[in-house]
């Protein structure tokens, strides 16, 4: 079997970053963290990772990309990216849900005790995120939702460990309840998607380039700005 190489795009959150595996490890990776970074970075990022690589356009097998929940303008950019690089090279698109790939990631680089929940957490504005619950072994044990948090949002669910963008909001919330662990500063990368879009593709998990979108979870609301008085 010939070796498989795999573009993976996260834009869904702050973090734009472009990585690139090889039969399912990470071989280059390239990622910031700057306001609004998405649009003027994802192209350079992604000739920077093939440079890195070694290889270029012609060698990948396919395009993984993370799909959301997340930001709508990120994941706009990043599927839209992904999808017309798919259709230029005539390869399948991979789509990963972004909460499986921040779990996958902070398991790989945090060891938990047995029994403990990770819960990856994407700030969703004020008291609101995007929160999936996951295993000591990165098992799905509670799906994708949109959830406004308080301090009894865990209670009986044994130790808990929160992380991302919409956990760190809470650090202070949650000083007085020991079994709520906040695991502030984690950024999410592209290399997250390596394992998980290695084994979609092996399963031959593809998506439909007509019609597929990002998961937005929640409609996107545009604001109008306020009068000037």
């Amino acid at each position: 079997m010939k070796d498989i190489y795999i573009l993976q795009i996260e834009t869904a959150t702050p973090t734009c970053a472009v990585a690139i595996s090889k039969n399912g490890a990470t071989i280059s990776a390239v990622q910031g963290e700057e306001a609004n970074m998405h649009a003027s970075h994802l192209t350079l990022f992604i000739e920077q990772v093939l440079q890195k690589a070694g290889i270029t356009m012609a060698d990948l097998g396919a395009i993984a990309v993370s799909m959301g929940p997340g930001s709508y303008t990120g994941l706009r950019i990043g599927v839209s990216t992904a999808k017309g690089l798919c259709y230029a090279l005539d390869i399948p698109l991979l789509a990963l849900n972004t909460l499986d790939a921040m779990a996958a990631g902070f398991l790989t680089q945090n060891g938990v005790d047995s029994g403990t929940v990770v819960v990856p957490m994407i700030d969703a504005r004020r008291m609101e995120v995007y929160m999936a619950i996951y295993d000591d072994q990165g098992v799905l044990k509670t799906p994708t939702s949109a959830q406004i948090i308080d301090e009894t949002s865990f209670v009986e669910m044994g130790q808990v460990v929160l992380f991302g963008t919409g956990a760190d909001k809470f650090e202070g919330l949650f000083q007085a309840v020991p079994s709520v662990t906040v695991s502030t500063g984690f950024q999410n990368s592209a290399e997250y998607l390596s394992t998980l879009s290695y084994t979609k593709f092996l399963q031959q998990e593809f998506e439909d380039l007509i019609y597929f979108e990002p998961f937005y979870l929640k409609d996107f609301i545009a604001s109008t700005p306020k009068k000037r008085m």
